[in-house]
């Protein structure tokens, strides 16, 4: 394997990890329940995003094969 696929296999467990996190924070915290609609719409936009950069990520590794 090269050192650019370990990066990107790393670069997606981190990224991975992250999403996890803030999918948590949305569906369980009562933070997020008291912030604006506004905030609220960034985190939901934010993970969207995170969720199709992981799956691109995916879809390089699955590549590498």
């Amino acid at each position: 394997m090269q050192d650019y696929q370990i990066r990107v296999i790393e670069e997606k467990k981190v990224l991975d990890d992250k999403i996890r996190s803030l999918s948590a924070f949305i569906e369980h915290s009562a933070i997020f329940k008291n912030l604006s609609f506004t905030e609220q719409q960034q985190l939901l936009h934010q993970e969207t995003v995170m969720l199709e950069y992981s799956q691109i990520l995916g879809e390089r590794i699955s590549a590498f094969v």
